[in-house]
């Protein structure tokens, strides 16, 4: 290449580069000897400025139809074009490097037929206006071009695919899903987890469940939160004596969590897919059955870690942390001081949804839970309002009543008066109870 060719080059690439781009000439020695054999002065360069930011350094710069070419510059006889390098986190060390341009193959194919291996180089493209995704008309979710060499430029879109097909209700094209399988190992390698977590905090909280399903099926769930995937290999008991899968209990829960008021909770079925998790930790297989003993609590300690290295926030860490921790209160009938210990918990409206789903995930009878949602109630009621300020003995003592039904009968009219706020004291008490049994006689 003619020092003065290349001297120009380097200082447009200099200009990119001291306004915070980068920039480079693409494969300096094939181009050097291209121009030499066909006498064409023409540079690409590839660079990671948009258009915009090149046409404010560069006022000349005039737009081009090209393939993937940003811009096009004419100073004198010299033809630079400027193409964009890959600026994806997700895509592998093998593109940080632009080697080949559209301009450059059609240069080298005016000297000869050119191998196999360049028909379809690994270049940066220009994304196009679908994300690289073919039209959702098609009924379907579909990497548009070759799907392989479509993620292997930016493997974000092996999840983002799976992303659009849980919330769009599309299946993915199976070329594309095949394509995502064999691209697993890579988008794990090279996709930062927070850019996969971003991706997921746009799944609908209703199509969590589908999303979970696709990371299961394909895998990523296994690198991921592998966690989680152990749960497949894990049966527990139901009520009835039947054994179900951990996992496939857990995908339940998250399509059952959000209903009603929870339907746009995100953060509450995401913690759902943790709820479990600590049986990994904690399974014991005794007398014929399974058993988890103290998994909420392993499991809140596991989910820690599990949610740090996917870099949520401390804030939301916190939160499910303390979901998966509690949500196993409201499985047992509480007595009222249980109740007022649960409701004095942080988050009680997803503890309760919590075990709502978790029990229709089941197919459990609502016995305990319909018992703890009266007993709610009870807890706005005062504690020393809750027993009469006289038992059963005492009111026999007072009234001359023998055991029987009416005792019970005394006593409940004692503890509406008391909460009604008709009888302060024990005195009160017990001319209540006396003008009581006198009334029924």
């Amino acid at each position: 290449m003619e020092p003065t060719l290349l001297k120009s080059a380097a200082t447009l690439c200099k200009t990119i580069m001291r306004n915070g781009y980068d920039a480079y000439v693409v494969s300096t020695a094939l181009q050097a000897e291209l121009i030499k054999k066909l006498g064409e002065k023409e540079l690409d360069i590839a660079c990671d400025a948009p258009e915009e930011e090149l046409l404010r350094l560069f006022p000349s710069l005039e737009q081009c139809a090209e393939p993937g070419v940003i811009a096009l510059l004419q100073e004198g006889d010299i033809t630079y074009r400027f193409y964009p390098t890959a600026q994806s986190a997700s895509s592998p060390p093998q593109m940080a490097l632009c080697r080949m341009t559209p301009n450059i193959l059609k240069r080298m194919a005016k000297l000869g037929p050119l191998p196999a291996s360049l028909h379809n180089p690994l270049s940066p493209a220009v994304v196009s206006e679908t994300g690289g995704f073919a039209d959702f008309s098609l009924k379907c979710v579909r990497l548009e071009g070759l799907p392989d060499e479509t993620l292997w430029r930016n493997h974000i879109l092996g999840i983002r695919a799976m992303r659009y097909a849980a919330n769009l209700d599309l299946p993915i094209d199976p070329p594309t899903w095949i394509a995502i399988v064999r691209a697993v190992p890579r988008i794990l390698d090279y996709t930062p987890a927070r850019d996969i977590m971003n991706e997921w905090r746009n799944v609908q909280p209703d199509k969590m469940w589908r999303f979970v399903t696709y990371l299961i099926d394909s895998q990523v769930i296994h690198g991921l939160i592998p966690e989680v995937a152990s749960l497949g290999l894990i049966r527990q008991t139901t009520a009835d004596g039947s054994e179900e899968n951990v996992l496939e209990h857990t995908l339940a829960c998250m399509k059952e969590y959000p209903k009603d008021a929870f339907a746009h909770d995100w953060l509450g079925t995401f913690a759902m897919l943790f709820h479990d998790v600590g049986k990994i930790l904690t399974a014991e297989y005794f007398h014929g059955a399974w058993t988890f003993f103290q998994h909420h609590q392993a499991g809140a300690k596991l989910t820690r870690q599990i949610l740090r290295r996917l870099h949520m926030t401390p804030e939301e860490t916190d939160s499910i942390c303390h979901l998966v921790l509690h949500h196993m209160r409201f499985h047992f009938m509480m007595t009222d001081k249980g109740i007022r210990r649960f409701t004095a918990l942080d988050d009680t409206a997803r503890l309760i949804q919590m075990a709502r789903a978790d029990a229709s995930a089941h197919e459990d009878n609502f016995t305990a839970f319909n018992h703890n949602m009266k007993y709610l109630d009870r807890a706005q009621t005062p504690e020393a309002m809750l027993e009469p300020f006289l038992n059963g003995n005492e009111i026999m003592e007072y009234t001359g009543l023998t055991p029987g039904p009416d005792v019970g009968a005394a006593r409940d009219a004692l503890l509406r008066a008391q909460i009604e706020g008709h009888v302060n004291n024990t005195g009160e008490a017990v001319e209540f109870v006396k003008n009581f049994v006198k009334g029924r006689r």
